[in-house]
């Protein structure tokens, strides 16, 4: 079950043995953000766990909270030059002006989403998961082919929502849903019989969702999906916001964050193809 951890991104990096002067850099001159000396981050609201804690992006609690300081640090922002904004999922992905440098909230780096907006490189290797509740029937489904005579749904534009398309095929199509809290609400009160979403939000439902329970997760891709930070079509950001990625993977801190924030992550049972 996922608790709220009262620690500081910065607490995490020492605890990992990675030099805090790493992410303290003086600021980058001139770097294009949409405020001079500001970097705006955007999520939707509610912030979910166990990416964010308590719906409050700002306070670097959660995995995604503690990556985006992280980010800004290395990118030369102290915490106290960070804004946050919000965003919903699905203004984030499509075409058009933003109100944010980057956005950082569970969105899978796609072709099809990159000929609207760019990507960094990816921050969180993603997999999708099954969540029911007890006497659904699924609970001890084994193989996608368990699960594709039965009511599923997912999140609108959402990786979660190709996964039962591509991947179960189900006889029934699937629900969608705006936001995954709707989703969660359909699926306790027996309207669907499984939801799919990522794996950290899986556990995070089967802990805090009545009656929930999580079946398990789908094998990984040959291409392994990845969370990515979002940023407008041809930002003048994007090569640097993927730098302070990459750098971030390199040190250890995102193991480091994820070890933290994630670590009753992993112990799913895999669905046989």
């Amino acid at each position: 079950m996922f608790t709220s951890k009262k620690v500081s991104i910065l607490a995490v990096i020492a605890s990992a043995g990675i030099a805090s002067s790493l992410l303290t850099s003086p600021a980058h001159a001139a770097l294009p953000t949409l405020t001079p000396g500001v970097l705006t981050i955007g999520t939707d609201n509610p912030a979910y766990g166990p990416w964010f804690d308590s719906n409050k992006p700002s306070n670097g609690k959660g995995y995604e909270s503690a990556v985006a300081y992280a980010v800004a640090k290395q990118l030369g922002y102290p915490a106290s030059k960070v804004k946050w904004v919000t965003a919903s999922f699905n203004s984030v992905i499509q075409p058009g002006k933003k109100s944010f440098d980057f956005d950082i909230n569970q969105i899978s780096i796609t072709d099809e989403r990159k000929k609207v907006v760019d990507f960094s490189t990816g921050y969180y290797d993603v997999a999708q998961a099954v969540v029911s509740v007890k006497g659904s029937g699924i609970e001890k489904a084994a193989k996608i082919s368990d699960l594709a005579k039965v009511a599923l749904g997912a999140q609108v534009g959402t990786t979660s929502l190709t996964t039962i398309n591509s991947i179960v095929k189900p006889s029934k199509k699937a629900a969608v849903y705006d936001t995954n809290d709707l989703a969660t609400a359909a699926l306790t009160a027996g309207q669907i019989k499984g939801l799919v979403v990522d794996l950290p939000t899986a556990f995070y439902i089967a802990a805090t969702a009545k009656n929930a329970v999580l079946v398990g997760q789908f094998p990984v891709q040959a291409k392994a999906e990845q969370f990515g930070l979002v940023l407008s079509k041809g930002s003048a950001l994007t090569s640097k916001v993927s730098a302070a990625v990459n750098a971030l993977r390199a040190n250890g801190t995102l193991k480091a964050i994820a070890d933290k924030w994630l670590a009753n992550v992993g112990g799913a049972p895999v669905f046989k193809k």
